[in-house]
């Protein structure tokens, strides 16, 4: 038996990397998955990939930016599997560069898809959890916020610090319901990180040294697994938490 048998979770961004991770790991100890992401095809690939292994899943395609598709997913999991136990919030626009050239539409554009749609599933899977005892949330934020040099990361740090806010303040709130909610700051070696290693391989080499485990996570043996724990039984005491799975790289105050 698996640890999460019975357990239906929706995973946003899980068409690859990090999602994709999450989704194989979750499968694995028996939940039910609805993989959400825009590509229907990288959704679909997932989706066979959970099957090949002996899980359950189906593809939702969703866009986090648009609010209107946010309910859509909600409401297409719960028809599909008859309710939501586990949320995890993966999917965002990440804007990099300096603060100088940082645009107010970009940055509106990743609050969108950042910690206004993650509150905003949050607030859908709520009631469901609550009706059906208890849930686990878990949203991916970043070591970005506590580098040692934060240049050419604000806005994407700012984001990902309004939504471990939103972690914390809905743990507080919504623990009396049942419901645990903790954020994971991972390294993982998703497809857009894989793209700058091969694009800038000198500042590649420096990041992974600068890692004391030496070495970029893997998104299922390393980010998964652990996503896998945070939402069973046996982490049920653990909430309003971030875990920083960096292999020790930030410094989390």
């Amino acid at each position: 038996m698996g640890t999460l048998d019975g357990k239906v979770a929706l995973i946003t961004g899980a068409g690859q990397g990090i999602g994709q991770g999450v989704a194989f790991a979750l499968a694995r100890e028996g939940a039910a998955i609805a993989v959400t992401g825009r590509t229907e095809s990288k959704l679909v690939d997932t989706v066979e990939q959970v099957r090949a292994l002996g899980g359950t899943a189906e593809p939702v395609v969703c866009d986090i930016a648009d609010p209107d598709e946010i309910t859509a997913a909600v409401d297409r999991t719960v028809e599909l599997f008859g309710g939501v136990d586990i949320l995890v919030n993966n999917a965002s626009f990440n804007p990099l560069g300096p603060l100088l050239d940082l645009k107010p539409a970009v940055l509106e554009k990743a609050y969108r898809s950042g910690p206004l749609a993650a509150l905003q599933a949050m607030q859908l899977v709520h009631p469901i959890m609550k009706a059906r005892g208890g849930g686990s949330i878990v949203n991916m934020v970043t070591s970005a916020a506590v580098r040692w040099d934060t240049s050419g990361y604000g806005g994407y740090a700012s984001t990902k610090e309004a939504l471990r806010s939103l972690t914390r303040t809905a743990a507080s709130e919504w623990g009396i319901d049942g419901i645990r909610v903790n954020a994971v700051a991972p390294h993982a070696l998703s497809p857009g990180l894989k793209k700058w290693t091969e694009t800038y391989p000198e500042e590649a080499a420096a990041f992974v040294k600068s890692i004391p485990l030496r070495r970029i996570g893997d998104p299922e043996q390393d980010i998964g697994r652990a996503v896998a724990w945070i939402v069973s039984d046996d982490a049920r005491y653990l909430t309003g938490a971030t875990l920083p799975l960096d292999g020790g790289q930030a410094r989390w105050a």
